[in-house]
């Protein structure tokens, strides 16, 4: 029989209903995975081994009386971002040591309602912020992909860096991940993985920490398409606690992979061939067009024309909403306390000692933005560009195009404490180039894996949709991947 942590969760839950092994044997060959595995690739910051057995337990009790939700004893990984009800949840950040929240994210609520286990939290950047899982308070995530001939190792991406991770190290069959400016859709091409960050409103933020509330959206990182997609139709809901969560129906995701392609429109937008694009990339991207019009889709060619001040709008946007965001963290009522002199220096102990480098830089970005003299300068340039980015997408779509074909990322995984990128955040900050638009427009975006680079490390090609048309990026997804195959790591942890 074939290893359970190999199967996906398609085949992982035809298999439980057929009674072929248990949720709870299910749950332990992950354990066990994870045992084996997390000093290596620091993908868990916490594992709940109890709490996994005792919801496994009751999945199978539920299969034997045949009553089985839609994710019945699939076991999943969490990233730390969602509230779990008495579950470590710290963002990754030293300011929230210790917080246990008393209530659960709408997102994970879902999913246990539907029958998944939960197998732990997930590391990630601090606070979602960062684009290589190095600014974790509990140390950087290693990607379970090396180059050829190396043993150096890489940035899983970030900031959902443990949800790829331990998805493509089989160390869950699906994990939750959040996007702000790329962070499923740059970790899932950098590991080989499938992400998808959903339209904005389609799945609720309530119980999620906040980075930049009109950005943040949360979405699965899975091992194909399919997975994907069954995923997604278990997180996305309807939330009255959420106003920014919108109120239209689900389909059935999964029901579209694997639907024709023939006839529709993919545009090509000229402005992501940017200057220095590596030549594997490009190749990929060609490769990409191919596919899809071997498919029976049409490729047309697009402008996007705001689209090179979408990064530096978004650089404006991000940081002065996390400021808003983070200014709750003052040691008072939860988490870290620094003791200080009076409450001012408290609160002053606390930041400087509980958040980190890049935390306190985007905060001070983000403030400074928002302050008198130059909130008109700045803020309200950018959110008037961000129009602009939306207005482009909707022309485009307007002129009848289905959908846009991009890369994911500009390059393949790095190395983790590379000098050149450490030492240059602006260096860090562009491997968004790609992704922002799509968070600056609301827009749903699908990365899917799609070839591997001159050293063996996988590349994505990225698919941008129309609001709420999640189901045509799951069809031309699955059009990719059928053609460019699937992607597994070499095992070395």
């Amino acid at each position: 029989m074939t290893e359970l942590t190999a199967l996906t969760i398609a085949e992982a839950r035809d298999a439980l209903k057929a009674k072929t092994f248990t949720a709870a044997e299910l749950t332990d060959a992950y354990l066990s995975a994870i045992d084996a595995a997390n000093d290596a690739l620091n993908a868990y910051v916490k594992v709940t081994p109890d709490k996994a057995r005792a919801m496994a337990a009751a999945s199978d009790e539920k299969l034997a009386r045949g009553e089985g939700g839609a994710l019945e004893g699939i076991p999943l990984g969490i990233k730390d971002l969602f509230a779990t009800e008495g579950v470590h949840t710290q963002a990754c950040s030293h300011i929230l040591d210790g917080f246990e929240p008393r209530y659960e994210s709408t997102v994970t609520a879902n999913l246990f309602a539907d029958g998944a286990v939960m197998l732990g939290k997930l590391n990630m950047d601090e606070f979602a912020m960062g684009s290589s899982n190095e600014s974790s308070y509990y140390g950087p995530v290693r990607n379970p992909w090396r180059a050829e001939g190396s043993d150096a190792d890489l940035v899983p991406g970030g900031s959902s860096g443990g949800s790829a991770a331990a998805v493509a190290a089989h160390l869950c069959a699906g994990a939750t991940a959040t996007d702000t400016g790329g962070s499923i859709r740059q970790p899932a091409a950098f590991t080989g993985t499938v992400g998808i960050k959903p339209t904005y409103g389609r799945c609720s933020r309530w119980g999620i920490v906040a980075f930049a509330s009109s950005l943040d959206q949360a979405g699965p990182i899975a091992r194909d398409v399919r997975d994907a997609a069954i995923l997604l139709k278990s997180m996305a809901s309807l939330d009255p606690k959420d106003t920014t969560s919108v109120d239209r129906p689900v389909p059935d995701y999964e029901a579209s992979v694997g639907a024709s392609v023939k006839g529709l429109r993919i545009g090509v937008p000229k402005e992501y061939r940017v200057e220095g694009m590596p030549a594997e990339i490009e190749a990929l991207w060609s490769q990409g067009i191919a596919y899809l019009r071997d498919a029976g889709a049409e490729i047309v060619d697009v402008s996007l024309p705001h689209t090179k001040y979408a990064l530096p709008a978004y650089y404006i946007v991000a940081p002065a909403e996390a400021s808003s965001n983070l200014a709750r963290y003052d040691g008072v009522r939860y988490g870290l306390r620094v003791p200080g002199r009076d409450i001012a220096e408290m609160y002053e102990n606390t930041r400087a000692e509980g958040f980190g480098r890049e935390v306190k830089r985007r905060i001070m970005i983000g403030t400074y933005v928002l302050s008198a003299g130059y909130y008109d300068a700045y803020y309200l340039q950018a959110q008037k560009v961000r129009t602009l980015i939306k207005r482009d997408f909707e022309t485009v779509f307007a002129d009848g195009v289905d959908a846009l074909l991009a890369p994911a990322t500009p390059t393949a995984a790095f190395g983790i404490a590379d000098r050149e990128m450490n030492a240059d955040p602006v260096k860090m900050y562009l491997n968004d180039v790609f992704t922002v638009t799509v968070n600056m427009a609301g827009l749903p975006g699908l990365a899917v894996p799609a070839g591997l680079s001159d050293k063996g490390l996988p590349l994505g090609l990225q698919l941008i949709g129309r609001p709420f048309e999640e189901e045509t990026l799951f069809a031309l997804g699955a059009a990719i991947e059928s053609a460019a195959g699937r992607f597994t790591p070499r095992k070395w942890w």
